[in-house]
């Protein structure tokens, strides 16, 4: 083989697996565009749905799932500094839904809100006796979960 039909075999080899990266893993393609610390707000596809699995949540053995929905602020609470810290607030996705939000703020950054914001978040819910918290809501420094999120503002916080 002479040396141009060999560049050309390493090219189409690269390509080859450019394509078989991105399809096999297209969520690298949506990490490496959450890196940013701003872009446009990230596209609910179906809240009304989301919210029925959570309404549904105490009557299912199903009530861990992670899930990205948009809420309004309704109250910020006190930040939880015992062990690792959070910070605390309650929002309301529906009339008939208030979740508390636990971020953790010793992995992530500290979200400047205030009752009446609305926000954007990427996090694991879990269903508890006052309706349920949704946490995770930043990186997973170990890779072991999926990265979740808090957007507000333009910006984003993980």
């Amino acid at each position: 083989m002479n040396l141009k039909k060999i560049k050309s075999l390493i090219v189409l080899m690269a390509v080859i697996a450019l394509v078989a990266y991105q399809f096999f893993y297209p969520e690298a393609k949506q990490k490496l565009s959450n890196n940013q610390s701003s872009q446009a707000a990230p596209e609910i596809k179906s809240q009304s749905a989301l919210l029925n699995k959570i309404r549904g949540a105490k009557e299912s053995t199903d009530s861990r799932f992670w899930l990205t929905i948009e809420a309004k602020v309704v109250k910020t609470l006190k930040d939880d500094r015992n062990g690792s810290q959070h910070q605390r607030f309650l929002i309301s996705p529906s009339k008939d839904i208030t979740l508390l939000v636990a971020h953790n703020i010793d992995l992530a950054k500290y979200v400047p809100l205030s009752a009446g914001d609305q926000v954007k978040i990427r996090g694991r819910y879990e269903w508890n006796n006052r309706g349920g918290v949704i946490h995770w809501t930043h990186h997973d420094p170990k890779g072991r979960n999926k990265d979740g999120w808090i957007y507000h503002k333009g910006k984003y916080y993980k």
